[in-house]
């Protein structure tokens, strides 16, 4: 175990990446391969590794695969599959099929010499959520979750929304929390988190295709600086995070936003 970056870096690193197929993944991904990193990619089709993220078989059968794949010698992974959809699936992607998936993975990942994990967290981790449907997520109880998702869901689509702040808020949580534990800090693990604000992807296309649906986006998420993000500018934090210079970062959620946390909390994080 290294705490420190060699004077010499190895011509590729191995990295995992799931929702490789669209959006933020995608991104990552081309980028990753254009800096000569190897890549193998997950998601439901198009990639190196086809899962269910949703589901406890297909966790376990994906990091299967990846590490088969990877020939048991995996670097770092980036877990930037989700979806926002007003249902309880979101919760089993957004959540569990990060967390179950990344530690499937944590003792691969452990024998590298300078092993790195990152997760994509959103700034709706900052929105209203329901607490109810949190603790549950951090409890690990994946069916208690889906059962109160699904309770949301059935109040119609405001009150199904929740299923995705939720779920981040949840996410940015667990990141915190497991980053100084034996699995990951014990194992010279960085675990980190990036919360992006309004990204031009697949996911927001349709709803930045008009100006009412652009200024309901941007009175949740106000974005001063440089406005909408592409997917790349989120690749770019997620790709150092989880690179060799990264020694000492952890537990960290990066609001990646255009200033959208601090427009609208302020002073608050001190609370």
């Amino acid at each position: 175990m290294t705490t420190t970056p060699s004077n010499e870096t190895s011509a590729s690193r191995t990295y995992i990446v799931t929702g490789a197929g669209s959006g933020i993944g995608a991104s990552t991904a081309e980028l990753l391969r254009q800096r000569g990193e190897t890549v193998i990619g997950v998601d439901l089709k198009g990639a190196e590794v086809e899962a269910d993220l949703s589901t406890p078989e297909g966790r376990a059968a994906a990091a299967a695969k990846a590490v088969e794949l990877a020939n048991g010698s995996v670097d770092a992974v980036i877990a930037c599959a989700g979806i926002s959809a007003p249902i309880p699936l979101t919760v089993s992607v957004n959540y569990f099929g990060v967390t179950e998936f990344l530690e499937h993975l944590a003792p691969t990942l452990a024998k590298s010499a300078s092993p790195r994990a990152a997760v994509v967290s959103s700034m709706a981790s900052l929105q209203p959520n329901s607490s109810e449907l949190v603790d549950a997520l951090l409890a690990d109880d994946e069916a208690a979750a889906v059962a109160v998702g699904a309770a949301l869901a059935d109040k119609g689509p405001e009150a199904g929304y929740l299923n995705y702040p939720s779920s981040k808020r949840a996410l940015s949580r667990w990141v915190r929390r497991e980053s100084i534990t034996p699995r990951w800090a014990g194992a010279g693990i960085p675990l980190n988190a990036v919360a992006p604000g309004t990204v031009i992807s697949p996911m927001t296309t349709q709803l930045l295709a008009t100006e009412e649906g652009r200024a309901m986006v941007d009175s949740h998420v106000p974005m001063p600086l440089n406005y909408h993000s592409e997917s790349v500018v989120i690749s770019r934090l997620l790709a150092w995070l989880t690179s060799e210079e990264n020694t000492h970062v952890t537990g960290q959620t990066i609001y990646t936003d255009g200033g959208a946390d601090a427009s609208l909390r302020g002073d608050n994080i001190w609370d």
